[in-house]
């Protein structure tokens, strides 16, 4: 399982103008298409670039912590100029928020590179300037890691595709090893923090968050962070650093609303 640890490894934050497109995942464009994956967004960060994120709380969006770092100086970038686009798709967005406090996990170090080390730690809780309360934006539930040859999916922004969001579905998960996610799911640089899902009884929950894409033995793979101690970590880094009270993340409370994987 070591050979994991030696991949290939390209961080996934975009500089705006990049120009690529993976055919492999399914754009929703229509209303009908998105439904149920609203909550899915896309951070615009600092006008330099994009990432995307995903609501696991009315104002709580989880993405990647690498995205809160400039590409060219290796700068934290100053999240009051980081804003969440729900659902943005063909130029309109449900609801567009501005980021109010930002958390990255305290033991992630921003190397400028993507490592396997920096994979383990790169996750970000974005604390929005209002609650999103919209019918038809309902926030996301986590779950524990999947197990090996787990079926899962992945909604993401790319190169090629950062105007609507693109749906991969039943990619699989290849191995765990020391809280990274490996995966067969398809991604491109703009998926940085996009959220990797399994579907349970109906509803999408997410289990990791693309940090980077690799290679191994010329197969092109995603890796993720796993949640669970990590997330609960970031959290615990929110409250402390605000007066109000944190929202509690429940493990139940998200409706079935469509969300679902479709078969391309």
């Amino acid at each position: 399982m070591r050979r994991w640890m030696a991949l290939f490894i390209a961080a996934l934050a975009i500089a705006s103008g990049a120009i690529a497109q993976d055919a492999q995942l399914r754009r929703l464009e229509s209303g009908a298409d998105a439904a149920g994956w609203e909550a899915v967004g896309r951070l615009n960060i600092g006008g330099t670039g994009f990432c995307t994120g995903a609501l696991i709380a009315s104002n709580l969006v989880l993405t990647a912590g690498h995205c809160l770092f400039d590409k060219a100086t290796g700068e934290r970038i100053d999240h009051t100029r980081v804003e969440f686009l729900a659902g943005w798709r063909n130029g309109r967005a449900s609801a567009y928020r501005n980021v109010r406090r930002a958390v990255i996990h305290p033991d992630y170090a921003h190397a400028g590179h993507a490592s396997s080390e920096g994979v383990r730690n790169d996750l970000a809780l974005l604390e929005l300037n209002h609650p999103i309360r919209n019918g038809k934006i309902i926030p996301f539930e986590t779950a524990a890691r999947p197990r090996r040859g787990a079926k899962v999916g992945v909604v993401s922004y790319g190169t090629g595709r950062s105007e609507a969001p693109s749906l991969q579905e039943l990619c699989s998960v290849l191995a765990q090893q020391d809280g990274l996610l490996v995966t067969s799911c398809s991604v491109e640089f703009g998926s940085s923090g996009a959220p990797i899902f399994v579907i349970d009884q109906g509803r999408a929950q997410i289990v990791s968050v693309v940090s980077a894409k690799a290679e191994v033995e010329g197969k092109a793979v995603s890796l993720g962070t796993s949640l669970g101690a990590p997330l609960a970590r970031l959290q615990a880094e929110l409250v402390a650093q605000r007066d109000d009270v944190s929202p509690r993340i429940s493990g139940g409370t998200r409706r079935d609303t469509g969300a679902k994987f479709i078969k391309p």
